[in-house]
């Protein structure tokens, strides 16, 4: 086992996972796995930069998980950065204060990286599983992007949009620096009509309605779920590989895109980083179902964070093979 650390920063949120991997096989155990609501993409969709205190609120979390990660003695860092700091402007500060905290220079990836890593990290315990049938067709619903992935063992098609809960909330739920409350209609239709256009980008790459088993990954779809199973707190566990119905997700968008902000954030498992774009990315997710005719979402909290995992233990495992025997 490989003691490693993967970092994954996106546009609304950096999360840590710190795993002993095993290479060989694919498990992973978790030592420590936390989320952080940073909101690195505040305003980058309309100023082409990453604000002053994103870039602060972000910071400040790379501070708590350089603690946690000397705690844990992790052999290897990797640090992975995906919608927002590839839109930026200024994305150099981002990588020298990151660099500057944590000692590893985060790595501004592709959307077909991010795609990559979030299919290996969603299906890897998937595989063989006789009540699911494949391809899967993988959707990482982030803030600033969504990922999509079509493959069974391994990734056959992938597109990323730029369709996400923070930049459809930004985009067209607010008005004068404050989210609209509830939602206007027309605000709702053209969060459709730029979900819709976005899946017509990714439909000419990836063959979405050729997929057989829905999976969902990130905070939009994991609420969404929680939702579902009328959980009083958010549990990862009853969350993890539950089954999610295309009524229960049309009656949970319904609902949200129905609610003001205080009775969005009573909901026992709404974590208050979400509150606002929570009904972007629910709608998000009701579109992709309606897409490919998905009676149900997979839901899965393993993810990019996973695939950076494994990634990082196979490097290291790779780099030990190559190295000399000093003892012969």
């Amino acid at each position: 086992m490989t003691r490693v650390a993967a970092i994954d920063c996106g546009t609304n949120s950096i999360r840590l996972l710190v795993a002993d991997a095993d290479p060989g096989t694919g498990e992973l155990v978790d030592l420590d796995r936390r989320m952080t609501i940073v909101r690195l993409g505040q305003g980058v969709d309309r100023t082409g930069r990453l604000a002053p205190d994103a870039l602060e609120r972000t910071f400040a979390a790379c501070r708590e998980y350089a603690a946690v990660i000397k705690e844990h003695g992790a052999e290897r860092v990797r640090f992975v950065a995906t919608s927002a700091s590839r839109d930026a402007e200024n994305r150099d500060e981002f990588v020298r204060g990151v660099l500057d905290i944590l000692g590893v220079e985060p790595e501004v990836i592709s959307g077909d990286q991010e795609a990559e890593f979030s299919f290996t990290g969603a299906t890897k315990e998937l595989t063989g599983r006789d009540d699911l049938a494949t391809p899967y067709l993988v959707v990482d619903i982030g803030g600033g992007s969504t990922e999509f992935v079509v493959g069974t063992d391994r990734v056959q098609a992938a597109r990323s949009v730029d369709v996400g809960c923070v930049r459809m909330t930004e985009r067209h739920l607010v008005r004068d620096g404050v989210v609209t409350d509830p939602p206007a209609p027309e605000q709702l239709d053209a969060i459709r009509a730029d979900i819709e256009a976005a899946l017509d980008l990714a439909e000419r790459t990836v063959p979405l309605k050729e997929a057989r088993t829905l999976v969902g990954l990130a905070g939009s779809v994991t609420t969404v779920a929680a939702i579902a199973l009328g959980l009083d707190a958010y549990d990862w566990r009853a969350i993890h590989h539950s089954r999610i119905p295309y009524d229960q997700v049309s009656d949970i968008v319904r609902r949200l895109t129905h609610a003001t902000h205080d009775e969005r954030a009573a909901i026992p498992v709404m974590h208050a980083g979400r509150v606002d774009v929570i009904a972007a990315g629910a709608l998000v997710l009701l579109a992709i179902m309606d897409r490919v005719g998905a009676r149900e979402v997979v839901v899965s909290e393993h993810d990019i964070l996973d695939g950076i995992a494994y990634k990082v233990a196979q490097e290291v495992e790779e780099q030990q093979k190559d190295a000399p025997d000093l003892e012969a």
